[in-house]
């Protein structure tokens, strides 16, 4: 069953994507930031013809401290800095290869590079479709809920999505699907992958009022060598209300989510589905340099492997807390303070800072379109 699955979101990705790469409508508009008296256009799709091979660099520095009382057994300081370095070969405005490396080294940690992800993938953009296939970076494209998956280390230890990605953007928001491999099945490493949709629907493009919602499905079965070990399954969803009255106001930004979020897990050979279900809340206010995230769960305690991991609690708050010490040309330097509230425990925090150095993609030589 769970085979059947995963082929269809496979074929269903494809077939989608390659019938919109093939033939994007007419009023297709598309930014590029290069000299377009330069290059070749087709005069009906406004497709940039001409090729061009392209580098990018983007580097994070990190220090998150985790004093988690509550979670004594996960308590530890993430420290280290990632590199990650591609080179773009863009047939067109529209496709696009990308190569590259993406490594993780931990201070203090030994061998240096403690971790090297691959980058390799294909990309096809246009105004509203995007699809992505192979590893590729997570970045923004997957903002899911904490409840679900934790993106705070997600940008450590998985920064790169390993599979397919579709996306659209129109008028009423975004919609996103995808599915990403954990890890291969082979002699001694277990099969795992997750796949799961997520987006943003506004009624009346221009109000106030949206619908927020996600759902992420994990499955993980044993290694070829031991068929017999137990398979689990678990997933969940959630599903928000919300109010964006960014700019409309003396902030810069300030939105208020307040929704439902449901998970299940069982373990195939011991239990069927457990479910757990909850309340969720959020309130998001940013001005200047200065933000504040806070984040408010009550339910049955949830049970799933990457999601924070504060929501095995029946009741927590999370604040952060977050200044923007400094934005120069290509760099980013922020502190951030995250202050958490759950049972007997109300005074867990997570101070940190991060540094983001990216020059984008930097045009490094272009082919003369053999047409």
């Amino acid at each position: 069953m769970i085979k059947k699955i995963y082929a269809i979101v496979i074929a269903s990705l494809f077939v989608v994507s390659a019938s919109f790469a093939q033939g994007p409508s007419a009023n297709t508009q598309v930014t590029n930031k290069t000299d377009t008296s330069k290059t070749a256009k087709s005069g009906t799709t406004g497709v940039v013809k001409q090729s061009t091979l392209d580098i990018h660099f983007n580097g994070l520095a990190f220090l998150d401290d985790h004093e988690y009382d509550a979670l004594i057994p996960i308590r530890k300081t993430n420290s280290g800095t990632r590199t990650a370095i591609d080179i773009g070969y863009n047939v067109d405005s529209l496709n696009h290869f990308v190569v590259g490396t993406n490594a993780l080294h931990e201070f203090g940690g030994v061998p240096y590079f403690v971790q090297v992800n691959p980058v390799a993938y294909y990309s096809f953009k246009n105004k509203n479709w995007l699809f992505n296939a192979g590893e590729f970076p997570r970045d923004s494209l997957l903002q899911l809920p904490r409840g679900l998956y934790n993106i705070d280390s997600a940008q450590y230890y998985r920064p790169n999505v390993e599979g397919l990605l579709l996306s659209h953007k129109g008028i009423h928001g975004v919609e996103t699907g995808f599915i990403d491999w954990v890890s291969r099945q082979t002699a001694t490493n277990r099969n795992q992958f997750m796949a799961g949709e997520l987006g943003t629907y506004i009624p009346n493009p221009g109000h106030a009022f949206y619908i927020s919602h996600a759902f992420l499905f994990e499955h993980n079965a044993g290694s070829k060598s031991d068929t017999a070990a137990d398979i689990q399954d678990s997933g969940g969803g959630q599903l928000r209300l919300g109010l964006d009255y960014s700019h409309k106001t003396i902030f810069d930004s300030l939105r208020f989510e307040a929704g439902a979020q449901f998970t299940g897990h069982r373990v195939r050979s011991q239990y069927q589905f457990e479910f757990s279900r909850g309340f969720v809340a959020n309130v998001y206010i940013g001005y200047k340099r200065f933000s504040l995230d806070d984040q408010f769960y009550k339910g049955t305690p949830s049970d799933l492997t990457y999601a924070d991991p504060f929501y095995t609690k029946s009741i927590f708050n999370r604040a952060d807390f977050m200044y923007t010490a400094f934005v120069g040309k290509h760099l980013k330097g922020q502190f951030f303070l995250a202050l958490y509230q759950s049972p007997a425990r109300l005074t867990d925090s997570e101070p940190g800072f991060k540094i983001v150095y990216d020059i984008g993609r930097k045009i490094i030589a272009r082919f003369k379109d053999p047409d």
